[in-house]
């Protein structure tokens, strides 16, 4: 028993040292660094690396110590640097103090940067030595000498100066003086041309892939090219991967053969989604894919949502006419149930959309009819609508998809609807929605945002006017302070009980604009302040609503989760509201 205890103990004793080892090595030896500061500082520290852990690396560290603070110094252009270094080993742990006085930097005198060859009159290349931070007069840092060494070579080959080589390249310093001569001498070599492009697929019908493909037979070779025609077949949906290269190896005649492999995309994909937010509560969508149904580049999307409040179901049939990603014919097909002010809508929705993209502009033009019944109390109408539409917006941003660091988008749509041509009503609807975020400084950041619309309908077609052709603010995406799509025209009608009902059915015009500030606490919380004001309603019944409030968000990858308290300050009777999204809010 005696024995196996003492087993045991030594067992437990061993385990006890390897737990316990790093803790005791890592004090092993201390270092304190003087005399310098900022980036000189940053760079000592970075060279000289972590604290020793064993007794060996401690030997090693304690061996290069001068040597790497040197180079440190050196890479920064001091060079005439004095290093004092006192090592204590009667302490626990070891105490190394490092005094630097790095003196006097080496500064650029003669900077010497040649093209040669067709390079020489390649305004991309020239353009850049132009640009380059080595300036006679500055400290010498050979960082800045390595990129512009490095940016001169990578630049040459993305535009095709496969041969081009240094004859020359030194940095020449002269410590004493404190002087230091850059020469850089690039022989560019002839600028190769894209050679035939060679693939072989039987994915998608040939003439789709034509407008997509930016690399010509014949044209100056361009890196760019070469990366513009792999994204753009990739956001067709039809390919999982595209590689696309050139083939050094067989380049003549001033010429380089380009190889293209295309891997076809999953025929099928599906998409579960879960969202919530104060305006719609709680939402589960499964989204359904066939990005090519057959090879003349067809696709579909169909799309289920579950909420309390709207309820959607949205199928869409797409087909490529000229380009398949800038020129597209859409059908649909809609059902939706929504809630508007105090009117419960269902909507039954078939149409076409020819869709253009031009740059950052993309244009619409389409026809949908559309079937659309509502009912509150006293109140159940139906009516029927063909509306042809169209629409044009645009959308820039910089930064992050879901959280830019500016951005400006526009959006503009007319509809309109006659009595003789499949309409209960004659109607010109009008609406525009703006946005626009700006970052001022790193932590401070500006949102603004408004909604405008106006439907002109005779009176006598008023109040067949849908609900979902009716324009309703409030919530979380307009005025926030007040409940979902509660702002809008208001009429008396005889309830149920036979008594007289106030009921929001929305109004013929939109007017509403918002304020917001946020300020960044980290990368990941920020708090704002807004203000959001306008009206839903009828022409000359203008009615200003005003909410104002705090917020919290918390930025994810799926966008922002946004916590907000607002109050409706014009109200007689102003109470808070909580509104709570997820997503995007751009």
């Amino acid at each position: 028993m005696i024995q196996q205890w003492r087993k045991w103990s030594s067992l437990a004793l061993l385990l006890s040292g390897l737990w316990h080892a790093p803790l005791v090595w890592a004090e092993l030896l201390s270092v304190e660094l003087t005399g310098v500061e900022d980036d000189l500082r940053k760079n000592v520290l970075a060279w000289l690396g972590n604290a020793p852990e064993t007794p060996q690396s401690r030997s090693n560290y304690l061996h290069s110590a001068r040597s790497k603070v040197e180079q440190s110094l050196k890479a920064l252009g001091y060079y005439r640097a004095e290093i004092d270094m006192d090592l204590n080993r009667q302490v626990t742990p070891w105490s190394l103090h490092i005094s630097v006085q790095p003196g006097e930097p080496v500064r650029l005198r003669n900077i010497d940067i040649k093209m040669v060859g067709e390079g020489s009159t390649d305004s991309a290349l020239t353009d850049l030595v132009a640009s380059t931070t080595l300036r006679p007069g500055t400290v010498l840092n050979h960082s800045d000498y390595e990129r512009t060494r490095r940016g001169i070579a990578t630049l040459a080959q993305q535009r095709g100066y496969f041969d081009g080589v240094f004859e020359a390249a030194r940095v020449e310093v002269e410590p004493v003086g404190g002087t230091a001569d850059v020469v850089l001498h690039f022989a560019s070599g002839p600028r190769y041309a894209f050679g035939q492009l060679l693939y072989d697929q039987d994915i998608i019908r040939q003439e789709l892939l034509q407008p997509l493909i930016k690399v010509q037979e014949g044209e100056p070779y361009e890196q760019r090219k070469l990366s513009e025609t792999q994204a753009q077949l990739q956001r067709t949906g039809y390919f999982s991967t595209v590689i696309l290269r050139p083939d050094l190896g067989r380049a003549e005649n001033g010429q380089v053969p380009m190889d293209m492999t295309l891997y076809p995309a999953k025929r099928h994909s599906f998409d579960l989604g879960i969202g919530f937010s104060t305006d719609t509560r709680e939402r589960l969508s499964v989204t359904w894919r066939t990005p090519k149904l057959n090879r003349l580049g067809h696709s579909q999307e169909t799309r289920l949502q579950y909420s309390s409040i709207n309820p959607s179901g949205h199928f869409t049939y797409q087909v490529p006419l000229s380009h398949p990603l800038n020129d597209v014919l859409q059908f649909w097909a809609r059902l939706e149930d929504n809630e508007f002010g105090d009117l419960d809508s269902n909507q039954k929705e078939l149409g076409i959309r020819r869709e253009l993209r031009s740059g950052p502009w993309v244009y619409s033009y389409s026809l949908r009819g559309l079937d659309e019944a509502w009912d509150a109390q006293g109140l159940d109408q139906e009516s029927d609508y063909l509306l042809p539409g169209l629409s044009f917006s645009q959308r820039q941003r910089k930064g992050s998809l879901v959280n830019p660091s500016s951005g400006f988008s526009q959006w503009y749509q007319v509809e309109a609807a006659h009595g003789d041509f499949g309409s209960d009503v004659d109607l010109l609807r009008l609406s525009a929605r703006f946005g626009y975020i700006q970052s001022l400084g790193a932590k401070h950041r500006l949102v603004l945002g408004s909604d405008l619309g106006a439907a002109f309908v005779s009176d006598s077609d008023r109040d067949q006017l849908a609900p979902s052709l009716n324009f309703f603010a409030g919530g979380s995406q307009t005025i926030r302070g007040y409940s979902y799509q509660s702002i809008g025209n208001e009429v008396t009608v005889t309830g149920d009980s036979g008594d007289p009902v106030r009921l929001v059915v929305g109004g013929e015009r939109l007017v509403t604009a918002s304020v917001e500030y946020q300020y960044s606490v980290t990368d990941s919380w920020r708090g704002a302040v807004f203000v959001d004001a306008g009206d839903a309603f009828d022409e000359g019944e203008f009615n200003l609503n005003v909410g104002a409030g705090v917020g919290l968000h918390y930025v994810t990858q799926v966008g922002a989760i946004r916590v907000e308290l607002a109050n409706p300050v014009t109200d007689d009777n102003p109470s808070w509201r909580l509104h709570v999204a997820i997503g995007a809010e751009f």
